[in-house]
């Protein structure tokens, strides 16, 4: 145990103090803490030996690289780069704006439907953050929203990128805990479509607590909504056959992957959004984030099988269990663990230093590994525009030179309490997460 505990000093000492990247922080910690565990043997010659720890570490990686199962994240990326090329957020916004852009609060309302739009074929919350503002910003600013409204909706909007599937973080999860990526993207549905609704919400009570904030804009004809809606059907049809298919059992997830990124890639032929070189920087750009998340997967298996060889899943088991409280506590007491540390780790370094100690917890009190995967991601959602860290906002800062951080952070209050309204939904009536997988699987 106190291996354990050194270990994680170690590494969040990696990662907060001196920066290193998690994907290295992890492996090193869990390489050089499997080597104490077996034993460090000390040979005249060639000084320590290193065969047990070189032989898991080779091994994580060659799996690792040859995992078929795992072309699923570079597809999806994929895909996802090509539509960002194509140009069909801004059709997304413009089919948004169409319904909802009268109303007052209005274009915040499309913003937050336009980035849930986009989290169904793009699958990364700062990708969907980063694209929208430099869609949204620009007519917000037009009709006079202050900015801690307008940037705001964009931040929390770009959150349900990781939840919407196809989403990367719950590939991951299902990697980390050989849970089924079918049921976890059917399960991560509603939930997602729960948080739109959720936001728009706060968007209202925003407005309703100051109109000033996000003034209604113009009113637009039916034909006009027609032909904006008409312009989305590129993107409405592709997540119909991809997430459809995979749904009905139709293909397996890995090959609704392969029909994504090729789809995409028609779509972005027949817009004429591609030349040789925004072919060759959307391939390069993909593989870098394909190739940064499995250096991040292999570093996480590594230290997964320090903790493991360790002891610390089991530990953890029966120290919950000698516990005399009911186990939704413990569920409760786990969520203000991710809570917390949402406020000081980006958020896939907290799911890859917690899920490996969790997930077995989880199981033991008898919940779905499924309906947890969805809670944390709801969590890591949250964490995602919880102060300091929020990664969403310093994105959006890092975008929009000319707003504050603070600004961003001002406006988010409503936003947060809606994903926290939400994250209690999903805790108390499981089935929010579970029907829809229970009715197809």
């Amino acid at each position: 145990m106190t291996i354990v505990l050194v270990g994680f000093a170690v590494l969040l000492l990696m990662i907060l103090v001196f920066r290193v990247p998690i994907a290295f922080a992890m492996g090193v910690v869990g390489f050089f803490g499997f080597a104490v565990l077996n034993g460090l043997t000390w040979d005249n010659f060639s000084g320590f030996r290193w065969v047990i720890p070189l032989s898991l570490s080779a091994n994580r990686i060659a799996d690792t690289v040859q995992d078929y199962g795992l072309s699923i994240i570079p597809l999806f990326i994929l895909m996802g780069n090509l539509i960002t090329r194509s140009g069909l957020s801004q059709e997304l916004y413009n089919a948004s704006y169409a319904f909802l852009g009268h109303k007052k609060g209005g274009l915040a309302m499309a913003t937050v439907v336009a980035c849930g739009g986009f989290s169904a074929v793009c699958g990364s919350s700062l990708a969907t953050a980063a694209t929208m503002s430099k869609v949204a910003m620009p007519p917000m600013r037009k009709y006079g929203y202050a900015d801690s409204l307008a940037t705001a909706s964009i931040a929390a909007g770009g959150t349900l990128g990781i939840l919407i599937p196809p989403s990367v973080i719950l590939i991951i999860y299902g990697l980390l805990t050989e849970t089924s990526i079918r049921e976890l993207f059917a399960a991560g549905l509603i939930p997602g479509i729960l948080g739109i609704f959720l936001y728009l919400g706060a968007v209202k009570y925003t407005v309703w607590r100051n109109p000033k904030t996000g003034p209604a804009g113009s009113v637009m004809s039916w034909p006009e909504r027609i032909r904006a809606l008409i312009q989305v059907r590129d993107i409405l049809g592709l997540f119909i056959v991809v997430m459809g298919g995979i749904y009905l059992g139709i293909f397996t997830p890995t090959e609704a992957a392969g029909i994504g990124a090729g789809g995409a890639f028609v779509i972005a032929l027949l817009r004429r959004s591609l030349t040789w070189t925004t072919l060759f920087q959307t391939l390069a750009e993909s593989a870098r984030t394909s190739a940064t998340l499995f250096a991040i997967i292999i570093g996480a298996l590594i230290f997964s099988d320090f903790i493991n060889r360790a002891g610390l899943p089991s530990m953890m088991v029966a120290f919950v269990q000698s516990l005399d409280v009911s186990p939704m506590v413990v569920i409760m007491m786990i969520l203000g663990i991710y809570i917390v540390l949402g406020m000081v780790l980006e958020s896939l370094s907290m799911l890859l230093l917690t899920i490996p100690v969790f997930f077995p917890i989880v199981a033991e009190l008898g919940y779905s590994l499924v309906w947890f995967g969805i809670v944390a991601v709801v969590v890591t959602e949250i964490s995602l525009i919880t102060p300091p860290v929020g990664m969403n906002v310093f994105v959006l800062s890092s975008v929009l030179k000319d707003i504050r951080t603070g600004t961003i952070f001002k406006g988010i209050l409503p936003f947060w309490a809606a994903d926290m309204v939400r994250l209690a939904l999903i805790v108390g009536f499981a089935q929010i997460s579970l029907w829809l997988p229970n009715l197809l699987y």
